[in-house]
């Protein structure tokens, strides 16, 4: 019995989405190795990872500008950078909460607002994962009425989390 390609990678993204928002639940969740925190100067990496959260929108932005003008190689070039540097967020961020204990508490005057924004983003984050794999996939396969369903769900909503993420970073920060 031949197995379905797209079964297969549906499988395969399933699972690297289920281990990845797993593991980020984890490190802000979970318990801690001792002594980890401040083993490694991890100070610039919010803002680090607020910029890539910038450029990711840049270049969405950029992508979907292109694709409108029908230019699918550069839409595929802004695109396969975006999806580049979300992932070197991801693992910037990663890193930032293995070696910090817990998340920054927020001591503004907005909390509802904060809560609200944080709340939406984690949320929205944990669904971008297999949205953006799975346009992704299907991009790649040329598979374009697929990559073009997905797309048009999963455009807004990484565009709302790379926003938000700098957002929080703002409100955390300023």
């Amino acid at each position: 019995m031949k197995l379905n390609n797209d079964s297969f990678w549906s499988k395969i993204i399933y699972i690297l989405s289920f281990i990845i928002v797993g593991a980020v639940a984890f490190l802000i969740l979970g318990p801690r190795p001792e002594n980890l925190a401040g083993k490694l100067d991890v100070s610039l990496l919010p803002t680090i990872n607020a910029s890539l959260n910038l450029i990711t929108t840049i270049l969405l932005i950029f992508g979907f500008y292109n694709i409108r003008k029908k230019d699918r190689i550069k839409h595929k070039q802004f695109m396969l950078s975006a999806f580049g540097t979300s992932t070197a967020f991801l693992v910037s961020y990663v890193v930032y909460h293995w070696f910090k204990s817990g998340p920054k508490i927020y001591s503004g005057d907005w909390t509802i607002l904060y809560y609200f924004i944080l709340i939406s983003h984690i949320v929205l984050a944990a669904i971008i994962t297999p949205l953006a794999l799975f346009t992704l996939y299907h991009g790649w396969n040329n598979s374009l009425q697929k990559h073009r369903n997905i797309a048009r769900i999963t455009l807004p909503i990484w565009l709302y989390v790379s926003i938000t993420g700098m957002m929080v970073y703002g409100m955390l920060y300023f």
